[in-house]
């Protein structure tokens, strides 16, 4: 039964904030799992981040979670870090406990559910190609390597970003990483067929696409862009042209608000509906691509 008291509040933080879905992800989540909660979009002055999560927290608030362009704000105000908080360097869900500040991230986590439970594709032993070296690749190193692939490699203009991931797989995961072969190269370097695929840049955002190689597709491939919209973006076009197996972020997006209220809640939510109902309202919206987690520049 759901109490008759106060529901427990929890926000989603950002500036711009009006876009954000996840008011809408979790009252879903709530109303499936019987939570008594409160979610609303709570828009943070440019330079009042920290001052608007403390009043939050002091009004009673449970939790939030955290956009563009605070992230790394978050990560700074966290008293306590999950271990793929500290590797991805930024937090996009706070957990208020008593006096701890808990910082995740959960991007990682839900870019793996989705393709490992919604599209049904196995990570272990397989090839896996992360195009990016910004703060959306960097996010996901930790969970894509819990899984175990026979090689993770990571591809980038800067080489030198790149190999920053590589240095942070070694630091954060030494066990998956030995198990692992983990390398960065720059982009034309990409060499061989890959199992999965993963454009991790901000190309789509500008309707570009990432120098990759031709070769690097066949038709088992899976090629996953963290950006969605009501159409294929360039790189998942292109990625088509070649035969290949293809798949957006919406489902990554069902999948971190899924981690973030398993985190708060105690409970797991189911995520198919949800998906299929966004999927739905996507077509008929038509809008240009967003980012699952505001890639950075690379």
């Amino acid at each position: 039964m759901i109490a008759s008291s106060e529901p427990d509040r929890y926000v989603v933080i950002g500036n711009p904030i009006a876009h954000s879905k996840s008011p809408s992800i979790h009252a879903s989540f709530a109303m499936q799992t019987v939570q008594h909660i409160d979610y609303q979009r709570l828009l943070a002055p440019l330079d009042g981040f920290a001052d608007c999560v403390q009043a939050f927290r002091s009004a009673g608030g449970k939790g939030a979670n955290v956009t563009v362009p605070f992230k790394l704000e978050a990560f700074a105000l966290a008293t306590q870090l999950t271990p793929r908080a500290l590797a991805a360097g930024a937090v996009n869900t706070l957990k208020f406990d008593g006096e701890e500040i808990i910082g995740d991230n959960t991007d990682g986590q839900g870019l793996v559910a989705d393709i490992v439970q919604n599209a049904g594709i196995v990570l272990k032993a397989k090839r896996i190609l992360l195009l990016g070296a910004g703060g959306a690749a960097r996010g996901a190193i930790l969970p894509l390597l819990e899984q175990h692939p026979a090689e993770l490699i990571i591809a980038n203009r800067s080489l030198v970003r790149a190999q920053e991931l590589v240095a942070l797989a070694h630091q954060y995961n030494p066990d998956a990483a030995s198990n692992s072969r983990v390398q960065a190269v720059p982009f034309a370097d990409a060499a061989g067929i890959f199992d999965v695929i993963i454009n991790a840049t901000s190309a789509s955002l500008q309707d570009d696409l990432p120098p990759v190689p031709a070769g690097v597709f066949a038709s088992h491939t899976l090629a996953y862009d963290m950006m969605y919209g009501a159409q294929p973006t360039t790189f998942l076009r292109y990625a088509a042209g070649q035969g290949t197996q293809t798949r957006d972020g919406l489902g990554m997006l069902v999948e971190q608000a899924a981690a973030a209220f398993q985190l708060w809640r105690g409970v797991q939510p189911e995520t198919q509906k949800i998906l299929a109902d966004l999927r739905m309202a996507l077509a008929v919206s038509a809008p240009a691509p967003v980012s699952t987690t505001a890639p950075e520049p690379t």
